[in-house]
């Protein structure tokens, strides 16, 4: 089987095609020489093309397309958003469908249904909101929708939704909470009280692989290490991992909300294009619970997490004291 994977000389799509490779003909996307690197890195054919010119022709041959790339900036302009995540991922649709591709994988997020209110203990009959104000949230939600309705018979579309994907190779998560503490930047939402789920990468690798063949068409799965944790606790662990403490300093999360709307104004306002140090997005995921049942993946994909959250941990700190 030969697979076409988009974002594999980022997280989730590298971490993706390095497992698979062993099995699978895979030719990945590839924006730049540098990014040519990083995926011949992760034992896999490069092949230049963009979400902005995508067509049929970089799929020929392709019974699978596994869609991981989206731009997943804490800041950014409308555009920026909607050009990545929604226009992208449409284009690479229509080539997908054009190319006689049999299956698409799309790799969406519990974030396409928060609109900054609790989701607790929610499973994928969860509406998605409305409106909301973060654009990550919005153009993410109106992709997979899109990926969910082009659904039909001989081209099956399904998309797998992580939350917190955490692991080996994370170039979001652990490395910004580190810059954060050592910056003395850092503090807690209510005491990191939120209760959340978490998605190690070698689970979420393990769900794609199942998703390969299994799963319904034009259907949504959570997928998450199991059962869930504290912010405060699944924190605190993943810092200690690189040997750095968090401090003990809280606010309130209605507080930090307020100051993140002024600070993203103030940013908008002077047209800053750097991230802000504080944004509404980040404070609402700290402050708000968001843990999600996987009854529906176990049931229909099979899938059971092949690692629970303690034993990544565990993985995580034997590699950095190696490394």
């Amino acid at each position: 089987m030969k697979l076409f994977i988009t974002g594999a000389s980022g997280f989730v799509g590298g971490a993706v095609a390095a497992a698979l490779r062993a099995d699978y003909d895979i030719v990945a996307m590839s924006r730049s020489v540098r990014s040519d690197a990083r995926i011949r890195a992760a034992g896999v054919t490069p092949l230049r093309c963009s979400l902005a010119d995508v067509d049929a022709a970089h799929l020929a041959g392709c019974e699978v397309v596994v869609h991981s790339a989206a731009f997943v900036g804490a800041w950014g302009t409308r555009q920026q958003f909607r050009e990545a995540n929604v226009a992208g991922t449409t284009r690479l649709l229509e080539a997908a469908r054009a190319a006689g591709v049999r299956r698409f994988v799309h790799i969406g997020t519990e974030a396409a249904l928060f609109r900054g209110q609790p989701m607790r203990d929610i499973d994928e009959t969860y509406p998605y909101p409305a409106r909301t104000p973060y654009l990550y949230a919005e153009t993410k939600a109106e992709a997979e929708r899109r990926v969910l309705a082009a659904n039909a018979p001989g081209f099956e579309t399904l998309s797998l939704r992580p939350r917190m994907v955490w692991g080996p190779g994370d170039q979001t998560i652990l490395p910004a909470v580190v810059r954060m503490v050592e910056a003395g930047r850092f503090v807690w939402v209510d005491g990191g009280r939120a209760r959340t789920s978490t998605t190690h990468i070698d689970n979420l690798v393990h769900a794609v692989r199942l998703a390969l063949t299994s799963g319904r068409g034009g259907e949504a799965y959570f997928v998450t290490d199991g059962p869930p944790t504290t912010i405060r606790v699944f924190l605190t662990a993943l810092l200690a991992t690189a040997g750095v403490t968090p401090p003990d300093r809280s606010m309130p999360g209605w507080l930090l909300r307020g100051l993140a709307f002024c600070v993203e104004g103030g940013w908008r306002l002077f047209g800053l294009r750097k991230e802000p140090p504080l944004t509404r997005f980040a404070v609402a995921l700290m402050a708000c619970e968001g843990t999600l049942r996987i009854d529906k993946a176990r049931r229909e994909m099979g899938y059971a997490p092949v690692l629970t959250r303690e034993e990544g941990l565990e993985h995580l700190a034997a590699q950095a004291t190696k490394g």
